[in-house]
């Protein structure tokens, strides 16, 4: 974080100076955090009020871990009854987006930093964290850790750029129309790209058409300097160009689309015998790059592309970029995360988020890893937010599995039930296809069913918990058998956004 002093703070979001003595030394802050628990010397402690907690209790922590200044909603005393050092605002969240707003011009003015937007219904974060990769190597970058997206994480990722950041990327998710013109606003990206529009959350937008207006906030976002990068393969996303005064760059797996601006292509595009994307990637350079990516599942290739055509805008190199395609594996949990157990048996943990169409490339990867070999268990929680037509789509799902011949399905939940009832009106018969009340007794029917070279994979929306089912199965029979990823990244990526709630779509 660059340096501020508690005057700055103060004089940007019209707080007031409460606890800090003014005939004393400065106080600056080197850093800033919501979790007390993360706070170190130098920190600056936003106490924002939360779903399950209040920041304001936890001010003693907070400071006892070093940090030097609370921005606050109101004023906390100590167990010396004399007020924490701390700048008193009407609302701490919307404080910190004027701090980052602050940050951003400030890097802007002092050096070359480029900041990229992302914005998608789905992919967002597995795309930031191939498009971070990249940059990595051309210069110092900041990305969000996890799927920090929201009014609270995005500010948080801003934080953590220094004067040396090159890149700063920023993944912006929304709950409601006008949430991402709100982000692009502090932030002003010079690059922005949408992933797509899918019907995530269409109960909380009113329809699906309604996202698509919410996501193209980030391409009229766009100065006329700008680029808007933009999926040719989704035609509400194709729609937005009109929306912006940026050039325009496009990515794409069709042989056939052409346009004005530079296009990126995805040829030949399928998977490996075991479920990477493979292609040839091209460049409007004219260069063709092979690329077979670590990642599962062909739908990545979308993700694949959208990191591609970014950091060719921003000026690297197609074979460094080749390259990092190649090598990058899913940097965050649960996002189509394969653990293989010692007793042969394949676990795919894909339960952090869930849509309709996310739900159908999970099948399809599954289908296509079993291939008529292998016994494929789909394991599958409830899909939240889809409004209205949410028994509707848990049908039609319950249909999908049955016509990728699936060999077995396991719908968790009492509201998953529509899922069960789809299955068996396609044909799912016997022990096909099964309902289970809850977490527990899934776990339960996994443990005395699953056999040596069965594929399974757990797909829901976050607030299901399947993705913590998921670790454990990875971990049985053998306790010492964890799953291909390091404690590092079990801490630092899959948890929700910094306001204590899911990443927003």
């Amino acid at each position: 974080m660059i340096e501020f002093t508690a005057a700055e703070i103060a004089a940007l979001t019209g707080g007031r100076p409460v606890g800090i003595d003014p005939a004393g030394p400065a106080i600056t802050v080197t850093s800033a955090a919501t979790d007390s628990r993360e706070c170190v010397p130098g920190a600056l402690f936003v106490a924002k009020p939360g779903e399950e907690s209040d920041g304001h209790l936890h001010l003693g922590g907070a400071f006892a871990r070093g940090a030097v200044l609370a921005l606050a909603e109101r004023e906390v005393t100590g167990p010396d009854d004399a007020p924490y050092p701390s700048v008193v605002v009407p609302d701490a969240i919307l404080a910190m987006g004027e701090l980052a707003a602050e940050t951003v011009r400030r890097l802007r003015a002092a050096g070359d930093v480029t900041v990229i937007g992302i914005t998608g219904s789905a992919g967002k974060t597995t795309t930031k964290d191939l498009l971070a990769g990249i940059l990595a190597q051309a210069g110092p970058t900041v990305a969000p850790r996890g799927s920090y997206n929201g009014e609270v994480g995005v500010p948080l990722t801003v934080f953590e750029a220094t004067w040396e950041t090159r890149y700063l990327v920023i993944e912006m998710g929304a709950t409601k129309p006008g949430h991402i013109a709100y982000l692009a606003s502090l932030v002003q990206p010079d690059v922005g790209v949408v992933l797509g529009v899918g019907s995530a959350h269409a109960g909380e937008f009113g329809g699906v058409e309604n996202i698509a207006r919410a996501k193209g906030e980030l391409l009229e976002a766009l100065a006329a300097t700008g680029t808007a990068v933009i999926n040719a393969d989704d035609e509400r996303v194709l729609a937005m160009r009109s929306r912006t005064g940026a050039r325009t760059a496009f990515f794409t797996s069709s042989e056939d689309f052409a346009a004005e601006g530079d296009v990126v292509r995805a040829r030949n595009s399928t998977t490996t015998p075991e479920g990477n994307p493979s292609f040839t990637l091209t460049f409007p350079d004219g260069s063709d790059h092979d690329v077979v990516s670590p990642l599962l599942g062909l739908h990545h290739t979308t993700n694949l592309l959208a990191a591609a055509t970014v950091a060719y805008e921003v000026g690297c190199a197609p074979d460094r970029i080749a390259e990092g395609l190649r090598s990058l594996a899913a940097a965050s949990r649960w996002r189509m995360e394969r653990s293989e157990r010692a007793d042969g048996v394949t676990v795919i943990n894909d339960a952090y988020n869930a849509n309709p169409e996310s739900m159908r490339a999970a099948l399809r990867t599954l289908a296509e890893l079993g291939r008529g070999r292998r016994r494929t268990w789909a394991v599958l929680g409830e899909m939240l937010e889809l409004g209205e037509s949410s028994i509707e789509e848990h049908d039609l799902l319950g249909r999908v599995v049955v016509r990728l011949n699936i060999s077995k399905l396991v719908c968790v939940g009492p509201n998953t039930r529509a899922l069960f009832n789809g299955a068996v009106l396609e044909g799912s018969w016997g022990s096909e296809a099964v309902h289970v009340d809850d977490v527990e007794a899934a776990e339960r029917l996994l443990a005395a069913e699953l056999e040596p070279g069965d594929i399974v994979l757990f797909k829901s929306s976050n607030g299901a918990g399947l993705r913590f089912l998921g670790d454990r199965i990875a971990q049985q029979p053998n306790p010492d058998h964890s799953p291909n990823h390091t404690a590092a990244d079990s801490e630092a990526v899959g948890t929700p956004d910094a306001s204590g709630k899911a990443p927003q779509p």
